[in-house]
């Protein structure tokens, strides 16, 4: 691939892939060695036919090696940042609310099976479905399916680990 063509695809595709990778890895600075990486494969190849869902499928298998390798390492990176957030400000109901209700959401995406987790999250990347269809090697009629099937399973988890959590903190309350 010549330079022009890769600045065009980086210029065009950096962000939202980025944007995706965070999503997955809860590390921005993780999520833009990796759309390094994704880049730096693009202009090894001679010709990309189907540009965005190329580069987010070698995104995807890119992760799923590192997360094999490093599993460890995002815990870890993740614990610090939280850390470091709670050290530097101190939180407000509003802000402590909001933080659960991310939490229970992570929760219940990291829940999914990782088809369900990643077709939601390429689609809310703005990919159509022949772009996650051929990212995550699915025939294209099965994609509204999968969609449609991952956001019931992501209610209903999310519901479950809302209920759970209200049964929690709140079981002391309860009538006898």
């Amino acid at each position: 691939m010549r330079d022009d063509e890769l600045e065009r695809l980086f210029h065009l595709y950096h962000t939202p892939l980025v944007r995706y990778l965070t999503r997955r890895l809860g590390d921005r600075d993780w999520a833009e060695e990796v759309a390094q990486e994704t880049f730096l494969r693009a202009l090894r190849q001679e010709r990309l036919t189907s540009e965005r869902s190329w580069l987010f499928a070698v995104a995807t298998n890119l992760v799923r090696d590192e997360a094999r390798k490093d599993e460890r390492r995002r815990r870890h990176l993740q614990l610090l940042a939280d850390e470091e957030r709670d050290r530097v400000e101190e939180p407000t109901t509003d802000d402590v609310d909001r933080a659960r209700e991310r939490a229970l959401a992570r929760r219940a995406v990291d829940g999914l099976a990782e088809k369900d987790r990643l077709a939601l999250l390429m689609k809310e990347e703005g990919l159509n479905y022949g772009e996650i269809a051929e990212a995550l090697g699915l025939s294209i009629g099965s994609i509204g399916t999968t969609l449609a099937r991952a956001r019931r399973r992501l209610a209903e988890s999310y519901e479950a680990l809302q209920a759970a959590e209200a049964g929690g903190a709140g079981g002391s309350h309860a009538a006898s």
